[in-house]
């Protein structure tokens, strides 16, 4: 029953935004909880500047504007968390045949370590529920930090892809996870 509850305190926070909570927040600082103020919404064109500047920065080969572009027009899920108008992360994920692939996670520099990263996969998650059967993606060995939190997500290893991601000297191989949706 915990698990229901949580689950539906979640789905409320996807579609729901308090108002007063931001206003509170700047009225009064520290009254606010800063995860209170995390909205997590549909990407749309006009938060490309930003999420390509999170993009840039943390990858040394980032996506372009028409790889962001091709996910809006084959309709996969593009959202954005945002704390009083700044974007502080974004994921992107397709689902088909009973399967969610999560594409691209990625949480603004100076925001890292802060549990953005958590909510926004917890957020793919939660949408991909009654729509998937499995969420899949796809990791380079070398990210020990994303690797972690996705084993403390309840994600396990489930192949590798050779030569997957581009590197600075040819191809690095991508860690395939896998977390089953029951």
């Amino acid at each position: 029953m915990n698990a229901m509850r949580g689950f539906l305190y979640r789905l409320k926070s996807m579609v729901t935004y308090d108002a007063d909570r931001e206003f509170y927040a700047k009225v009064f600082p520290g009254s606010v909880a800063r995860q209170d103020l995390w909205l997590f919404r549909h990407m749309t064109h006009n938060d490309l500047a930003d999420v390509l500047a999170i993009e840039k920065q943390n990858y040394p080969f980032p996506w372009t504007q028409d790889v962001f572009t091709d996910c809006f027009q084959a309709g996969y899920g593009c959202w954005v968390c945002e704390e009083m108008g700044t974007i502080l992360a974004y994921g992107l994920m397709s689902i088909a045949v009973g399967e969610a692939h999560i594409l691209n996670i990625s949480v603004d520099r100076a925001q890292q370590g802060q549990g953005i990263g958590r909510q926004m996969l917890q957020h793919l998650i939660d949408s991909a529920h009654g729509r998937a059967e499995t969420v899949f993606l796809e990791v380079r060995p070398s990210n020990l930090v994303a690797i972690a939190l996705y084993e403390s997500m309840g994600f396990n290893e489930a192949g590798l892809r050779k030569n997957y991601y581009p590197a600075e000297n040819g191809r690095e191989d991508a860690l395939m996870f896998a977390l089953p949706l029951f």
